[in-house]
């Protein structure tokens, strides 16, 4: 079994996010685990990946400045995409030279937790063709677009759990217009985000064989 410290710290910025990756990181990089799980939420934010993605803010800068909705630029796969409170964030810091070192079978494994975790509340969610992701039906209920660096996994998944979803009118979610967005709140399923939070834990855990274990020293969960 692998060892991985899960990490839940609650709502925090995008910005802080990005330094709990960046400690993880070099702790996976240490040896110390083989993996690090976070799992939190943050406040409303917009994010555009390596594949671009600016040009599907349909909202013109000024509005989202207006409505206190960060816009960041980071170094994660994918396009644009959108956070905010009641949405489950999962950044699964892996070192894969202790699975596989396989991007694809990585970002399908962490669709088939989502899907797990999905079936659990009673929705029958899967894959489309061509669009990485999680989805109910034409509804893309889960964002995946993860980084690896020297094999060690960054970024990660985005959950729609009891979130706003006003948010994704005003961008192209993931650039696909075709296509619309849910959550487990609009798809009719009474779930807390806590909740949703452990059983996709105990999904991953199950999935990658992991085992959580206690923080060394003085680190704090």
């Amino acid at each position: 079994m692998r060892r991985c410290l899960l990490l839940q710290p609650g709502l925090v910025n995008y910005d802080t996010g990005l330094v709990l990756q960046n400690e993880a990181r070099s702790l996976v990089e240490s040896g110390r685990y083989d993996g690090i799980l976070i799992l939190l939420e943050h406040p409303a934010v917009v994010t555009i990946g390596r594949g671009g993605g600016d040009e599907n803010l349909v909202a013109h800068p000024a509005w989202f400045q207006a409505k206190g909705i960060a816009v960041a630029h980071t170094d994660r796969g994918g396009n644009v995409t959108g956070h905010n409170p009641g949405q489950l964030v999962g950044y699964p810091i892996f070192n894969l030279a202790k699975w596989r070192q396989d991007v694809h079978w990585y970002v399908h494994t962490l669709e088939e937790a989502v899907i797990r975790t999905l079936a659990r509340y009673g929705l029958k969610a899967g894959r489309k063709a061509k669009y990485t992701g999680v989805w109910l039906a034409d509804d893309k209920i889960a964002a995946i677009g993860v980084s690896v660096r020297r094999w060690i996994t960054g970024h990660g998944l985005a959950l729609n759990v009891a979130n706003d979803l006003a948010l994704f009118d005003a961008i192209v979610p993931c650039g696909i217009s075709e296509f619309g967005v849910t959550s487990l709140q609009k798809a009719g399923a009474a779930a807390a985000l806590p909740a949703v939070a452990a059983a996709l834990a105990e999904e991953i855990a199950a999935l990658f064989e992991l085992e959580y274990v206690q923080p060394q020293g003085d680190e704090n969960q």
